[in-house]
Parts: structure tokens; C-alpha cells; sequence
């Protein structure tokens, strides 16, 4: 489906004579993040500017369900802008993505913040211009439950707010159902965006420069099994990488996330014959025990895990990895736990993102019997936090002496004198440059390390 809609130039000559402006608050993964650059380039088509938070004319919260905490940031910055919505004119509050797909945060909207303006779920930007149009011009507002729907809507404007980087959806949805996780039944099934306006899209980036593309999905390993057409049957995620390293221009190739239970032997094959594909694999591990991860619903073994690991190792030594654990699955034991810190130990992980288990309403998980104590949870998230920093320098000290290729990203935030980029592993790199060096990509040493940055200089001739 395209998005052609006949509401971004109704509207626009009321929003550029008010001086209308909007601000963007994103809770939650890159999923999100691709979606809010969606939302800036619908409401920047209907003449709206972007502006601070505290004075924009219209504040879209972009939510998450994935934790508890999300649900708690959301309302309280909700009833924070109750009085500016009662005293200012021209204030208008929507609430979109993930949270707004389930019908309790649609219920409780209503009744308790029913100052909300526009309440829309995870697949409904094709609307959003002709319900914003009768909120600010019809003084109508729109709190609906929207079932997810199953088509792709093409060619949404977009506006990206990195000049060389930027995120490409390349599925939607997951059919996956882990036990603890909403996101099937909030983002629905998978639908994959066909090879061609992914391709056309990645082409038109190159075109303005870009050299840095992040391919996004649920589980972009999977990509391509929903497809029915003969001419696409049997078109992979290794193949798709196969053409987005023809295009000229493209420097450098991520993706996330993939599932440890589709990671090929062609996906392995292809990154290890890549120049591209960064060297760097984001493998979602969530727990190290097989018990457990059989009752997330993950469909693989520790074991597995394990030996996916050793073959990315194998075709590319300089590979690194970071992963999602969740600590304190309902019943995980300490032995569970030590079987988590086994598998950090074996990995070596650049990078952890950890939780504590959160109950979401809807899932297997959320009935399930939990015997294990709040505190014990939380002890075992600082001895996971505590195992994943003590190993880091010996990780960072490995690519000392060593040269990278680095996209030169802009200044430091902490050093206006010194420049800032990634390494093919991820790893944050600050070195002395040039302002002409910004979007160049430099062959950089690395000098010393600091837990979480790299220092290090160019070493191009």
C-alpha cells in the first residue's frame, strides 16, 4: 500500500499560518526510533517544524510494551502536560506505537487522561494525517482501538536526522511468540517489504550520501518466509545482503535484530564473504540455561547458541557480539543463572543490554508461578553487570595497535576537539580530525582503551 494521502496538504496552510511546531518523545528499540523518523516526516509534510518539548504545539509520544517502566514514564508525562493542554490553545497530544495497541492502555487513556487527543496502534500512520486534521480542525478527537493490519504502507515521507547514517525496515512484525514478549500481538504477524522497495530505498539514500544502513526488523533473519509470489519463493535474508552490497555508495551494512534459531550456515557464509556487513552481530541470547529458554518458547540450546557463536568466530575473527539477557524469568534458579554467566564468559560480550524480567499482560509468561524473590533478581543483575565489566577492558585491549575503518560521525559530545565514530565492532572510537573528515570513512589506529570508548588516530596517508 502507498502512502498517498490527500490530508497532509489539507491542513498544511492552518499549520504554517498558526506556526504550528511538534516534538517527538520515543520510548523503546529501533523499531520505534524508524517510525518516530517517520512521524517527523508526515507532520513536516503537513508544514509543522520541529521544537522543544515544553513549547511544541503538538507532543507524540511513541511508546513501548516491552517493560513495566515504559507504561510508568508514559503516564507521568501525560498528566505533566494536563494543565498546559487546559490553559494553552493550539496543544494537541497523540499517543502512538506499541503501548496504544492494547486496549487496558486504551481503556485507561480514556478514563484518565482523556485530554489525549489521538490514540493510535502500530500500523496506522496511513491515518494519522486525516485524524490529526479533525482534532486540530474539527476539534474531534480520536481514542479508538485499531486492529493491526497486515499491509506495508510504501513510501511514508521520512526525515532522518543523521546526514550518513540511517535505519531501513526491512519486515515487519514477528510470529516468533517467546513466551514473556507482547510484540506479536501488538506489531502482528510477519510481513516482509519486498526486495525491491528495499533496494529502491537504500539506492535513494546512497544517492544523498549516505554510507552507513541499519537494516531493522523483529527478526530480519527470517525475512522472506511469508513471501507467496512464485518470483520471491525462496528469496532469503543472505540473499537481500547480497544485493545491498552491489549498491555504490554503501560503505557499511548492520542489521538487528536476528533469532539464534534462524542464523543460517548462508547467513554465516555471506557475512564472512561480506566487505561490508559490519563486524559486529547483535544475538540475542536472553538466558544461558536451556530450561529456561525452553520456557521462553526460543527454540534453541544453550548449546546451539553456543555453536552459532563458534561459527561466526571461525569464518571472522575480528567479530564481536552483543546480546539482550533477561534475568529473573519466572522459577530461573541460581544454578539457571550460572549457565548465563557461563555463556558471557565463553562469548565475550562487547556489549550487554540486561533486564529484570517484566510481566506483560497478555503473555504465557505472565501466568506463570514466580517463587523467586524481587532482591535475588536484583542481586544477580549487578552480578551479570559486574562479570560484563570486568571483561570489557580485556575485550578493548585485543584492538590496541590495531587499525579500523571508521565513519567519521562528527565532534565528541565530551570533546569539541576531538572526533567520534564507530568501528566496524561497534565500538565508539574518538580521534583527532578535521571538519572536512565528517562522513569520510578514515582507517583509524586504536591507542588505548577506557571501558567504553576507544581512543585512537588516522592513519590514512
Amino acid at each position: 500500500m502507498r502512502f498517498v494521502n490527500s490530508y497532509l496538504s489539507k491542513i498544511k496552510e492552518y499549520v504554517i499560518k498558526n506556526n504550528l511546531t511538534y516534538s517527538i518523545d520515543t520510548m523503546g528499540c529501533q523499531m520505534n526510533e524508524n517510525d518516530s523518523l517517520k512521524y517527523s516526516g508526515i507532520l513536516e509534510s503537513m508544514g509543522f517544524k520541529e521544537a522543544d518539548s515544553k513549547t511544541a504545539n503538538l507532543i507524540l509520544f511513541n511508546t513501548c510494551c516491552v517493560r513495566e517502566n515504559a507504561e510508568n514514564t508514559l503516564f507521568g508525562r501525560l498528566g505533566f502536560l494536563k494543565s498546559r493542554k487546559i490553559k494553552e490553545k493550539n496543544v494537541y497530544i497523540v499517543v502512538v506505537g506499541c503501548m496504544s495497541q492494547q486496549k487496558h492502555i486504551l481503556d485507561k487513556i480514556k478514563v484518565s487522561y482523556p485530554f489525549v487527543d489521538i490514540v493510535l496502534g502500530t500500523n496506522a500512520m496511513s491515518i494519522f494525517p486525516e485524524k490529526l486534521y479533525n482534532a486540530i480542525i474539527n476539534n474531534k478527537k480520536s481514542i479508538e482501538y485499531i486492529e493491526v493490519g497486515n499491509e506495508i504502507e510504501e513510501e511514508v515521507p521520512i526525515k532522518y536526522d543523521d546526514k550518513f547514517k540511517a535505519s531501513v525496515s526491512i519486515i515487519y512484525g514477528c510470529n516468533n511468540f517467546c513466551s514473556y514478549c507482547i510484540v506479536p500481538y501488538v506489531r502482528g504477524r510477519e510481513r516482509s517489504r519486498t526486495p525491491q522497495d528495499i533496494i529502491n530505498d537504500i539506492n535513494e539514500l546512497a544517492k544523498k550520501g549516505y554510507k552507513e544502513i541499519m537494516l531493522l526488523g523483529q527478526n530480519v533473519n527470517s525475512y522472506g518466509n511469508d513471501f507467496k509470489e512464485d518470483s520471491l519463493k525462496g528469496y532469503t535474508f543472505p540473499k537481500l545482503l547480497k544485493e545491498i552490497e552491489k549498491i555504490n555508495g554503501i560503505e557499511i551494512i548492520r542489521f538487528m535484530s536476528p533469532h539464534p534459531k534462524d542464523f543460517s550456515d548462508e547467513l554465516i557464509e555471506t557475512i564472512k564473504n561480506s566487505k561490508k556487513i559490519a563486524r559486529q552481530i547483535h544475538l540475542p541470547l536472553q538466558s544461558g540455561s536451556s530450561k529456561i529458554l525452553k520456557e521462553m518458547n526460543r527454540k534453541y540450546t544453550k548449546e546451539k547458541y553456543l555453536e552459532i557463536v563458534e561459527k561466526l568466530k571461525k569464518a571472522d575473527k575480528n567479530i564481536s557480539f552483543s546480546t539482550d539477557i533477561i534475568v529473573g524469568f519466572p522459577n530461573e534458579t541460581e544454578q539457571d543463572f550460572k549457565e548465563t554467566l557461563d555463556v558471557v564468559k565463553k562469548v565475550g560480550f562487547d556489549q550487554v543490554y540486561m533486564f529484570i524480567y517484566s510481566k506483560r499482560v497478555g503473555t504465557r509468561a505472565a501466568n506463570m508461578t514466580d517463587e523467586t524473590k524481587p532482591e535475588e533478581k536484583v542481586n544477580r543483575l549487578e552480578r551479570l553487570k559486574s562479570l560484563y565489566e570486568e571483561m570489557l577492558p580485556e575485550l578493548n585491549k585485543k584492538m590496541i595497535g590495531k587499525s579500523y575503518k571508521v565513519l567519521v560521525e562528527g565532534k565528541s559530545k565530551n570533546n569539541d576537539k576531538l572526533f567520534t565514530g564507530r568501528t566496524s565492532q561497534n565500538k565508539v572510537v574518538v580521534f583527532e580530525a578535521n571538519k572536512q573528515d565528517i562522513g569520510k570513512i578514515k582507517n583509524v589506529e586504536i591507542e588505548s582503551e577506557h571501558l567504553w570508548y576507544l581512543k585512537g588516530k588516522i592513519v590514512d596517508d
